[in-house]
């Protein structure tokens, strides 16, 4: 049985939109008329999500909705409903148009006779690898519920991580932006109304002052330019940053500088760690789990490094010694994963790690915050000292001249 969206017009002419499902189009017209509705459009919904295909910023469906959709799936199969009611029922439950087209086409591949698995590998901009490769196999070891219980978890805390750190993001991009249109204000509008008071003075300007009326003149003459310069350079770097080779170049530049360096690689570790703990968790062989956790770093030169420590591990190399080899994971992680190695609990002991960095990205950036403030109101301080001393300065003089 497959899902149609629809478009009709009931019995007093409004307008109707809606999901129905039926085996053929033409079944779904004849449920329509059923229904006192006369069909005008009908569409098979696999057709209109292939490939997760988004139409509309309203229908787009975030972690958090994933998250939501994966857990009550979980419930339901705990509680002993097959997995096509389990997908009908929660479709029904929820409001998105997006979310409730994918599940009902997701229903029909597995009425259809596909595994869930397979259903949600047509959609991969929604269900990554490592969501669906969890997903085989909690079919194959009989766990569904449980394993997709740990992703619900899993995205839940990725969702959480990610809103924490843009909140915590927020105030110092706010006050950086402020920051720079109030001393961009100060040049263009007040210093010029102040200095002309001097223009009429036979005395030479200190320097401070003649290269804070420069600055001035410059931001008033060219500040447009500059702000369109501004924003074209931003598109002209998200447009270089589709091609590869400038992708890799930053990332290199970025692993040479020294703070942004620690960054950038306890994240991209910690994202690989806890990916591949849910995948051996969830029964996913070591090195199945290590190729497809690759896929979520985001840095390429580490991303390579470790496609090279998963070669060796299939070549029968401990997975610490073949990460160590890669010099981006820290020794805590590295210890970690030798324990887990040793003791059978590799999913556990990657969890712990996962966990540890993650705990650690949350320290810097709330010490990132923390020391962001104090420094911007210095800074800020610092240039209306310059601004109040290139005006005073004048006045000084003129004092000393008087008298």
């Amino acid at each position: 049985m497959g899902a149609f969206e629809y478009q009709a017009i009931d019995a007093d002419g409004n307008n109707k939109k809606g999901l129905i499902e039926a085996d053929t189009a033409k079944q779904a017209r004849q449920q329509l008329r059923g229904m006192s509705l006369m069909p005008l459009q009908i569409d098979e919904v696999s057709t209109g999500v292939l490939n997760g295909q988004i139409k509309s910023r309203r229908d787009r469906i975030n972690v958090a909705t994933v998250a939501l959709i994966t857990r009550q799936i979980a419930t339901l199969i705990g509680a002993g409903q097959p997995v096509e009611s389990a997908y009908h029922a929660v479709s029904r439950q929820t409001q998105k148009n997006q979310a409730k087209k994918i599940l009902l086409a997701v229903r029909a591949k597995v009425l259809e006779g596909y595994p869930l698995s397979e259903a949600l590998k047509e959609y991969p901009r929604i269900f990554d690898k490592m969501y669906c490769a969890s997903v085989h196999a909690g079919e194959q070891s009989g766990l569904l519920d449980l394993v997709m219980e740990r992703l619900a978890d899993y995205l839940e805390a990725r969702q959480d991580l990610q809103r924490k750190t843009s909140l915590a993001l927020i105030y110092p991009i706010l006050l950086s932006v402020v920051a720079l249109f109030l001393v961009a204000g100060l040049l263009t509008f007040v210093v010029p109304q102040i200095v002309q008071v001097f223009e009429g003075f036979d005395q030479e300007l200190p320097v401070l002052t003649q290269w804070m009326i420069a600055l001035s003149d410059f931001i008033k003459a060219y500040g447009l330019h500059m702000l369109a310069g501004i924003i074209a350079l931003i598109v002209l770097y998200q447009r270089l940053l589709k091609l590869g080779w400038f992708s890799l170049l930053r990332d290199r530049v970025l692993l040479r500088l020294p703070l942004v360096r620690y960054l950038v690689r306890l994240t991209n570790t910690a994202r690989f760690t806890r990916t591949m703990s849910i995948l051996v968790s969830s029964g996913v062989t070591a090195v199945d789990s290590m190729r497809i956790s690759t896929e979520v770093i985001l840095s390429q030169p580490i991303k390579n490094a470790v496609v090279k420590a998963t070669d060796r591990v299939r070549e029968g190399e401990h997975i610490s010694a073949a990460l160590d080899q890669s010099g981006y994971f820290s020794p805590l992680v590295l210890q970690l994963i030798e324990n887990g190695e040793s003791s059978g609990k590799l999913g556990d002991m990657l969890e712990r790690s996962a966990k540890a960095e993650e705990s650690e990205i949350a320290g810097v950036t709330a010490l990132f915050v923390g020391l962001f403030e104090p420094a911007m109101i210095l800074v800020m301080g610092g240039v209306v000292m310059l601004i109040v001393l290139a005006i005073l300065l004048p006045i000084f003089d003129m004092n000393d001249l008087l008298q």
